[in-house]
């Protein structure tokens, strides 16, 4: 199967229905961080990382209870790893990277927080807060940590209901693309 395939099934599965505690679909969130990436001139492999960085919420099992619970599931890293198998290390390192981005944005802007919605704060203290000043020199020497501050950028504007203009379908040749870079 294919990775456009691979996606489309999941983005057309009901696990895309609900976004734990945001007023958005989980599927038209990801389109919409798609969106904002296509609508600020990134490449298509960034393109991709914004359109699937929380696949990992749709891979993982009962994410509700868990985050109910206060348990982090690592969305990040399991959605890392199912796109590992597909897509390019760029794209799989933006995805991993990008719950630590949110981390280092609130540790390096404290008004930051501010802008992250109710849902997301609360995910904040679940993924492990603020960074120290270690923390926040080892995730700056990372590769595609720029990318992925970007990508947690899209990720904080792409939560609109009702805004998306796209579908998984108008991905599908950024999908090719860029599977076809692996």
């Amino acid at each position: 199967m294919s990775a456009y395939a691979d996606v489309e099934e999941l983005f057309h599965s009901s696990v895309g229905e609900e976004y734990l505690g945001e007023d958005i679909t989980l599927v038209e969130h990801m389109i919409q961080c798609g969106e904002l990436a296509i609508g600020a001139g990134a490449p298509d492999w960034l393109v991709v990382a914004a359109l699937l960085h929380d696949i990992g919420h749709m891979l993982v099992t009962d994410a509700h209870a868990a985050q109910d619970a206060g348990v982090d599931l690592h969305h990040d890293e399991v959605g890392a790893e199912w796109i590992a198998n597909r897509f390019p290390e760029n794209v799989v390192e933006a995805v991993r990277l990008h719950v630590d981005a949110k981390r280092y944005l609130v540790s390096t802007d404290p008004s930051y927080i501010e802008k992250l919605s109710d849902a997301s704060r609360q995910t904040f203290e679940i993924q492990g807060a603020g960074m120290d000043a270690d923390e926040i020199a080892i995730f700056r020497s990372l590769p595609y940590s720029d990318e992925a501050i970007q990508l947690r950028l899209w990720d904080d504007l792409g939560k609109i209901r009702g805004a998306s203009t796209l579908t998984i379908k108008d991905f599908q040749k950024r999908i090719e693309n860029v599977e076809a870079t692996r």
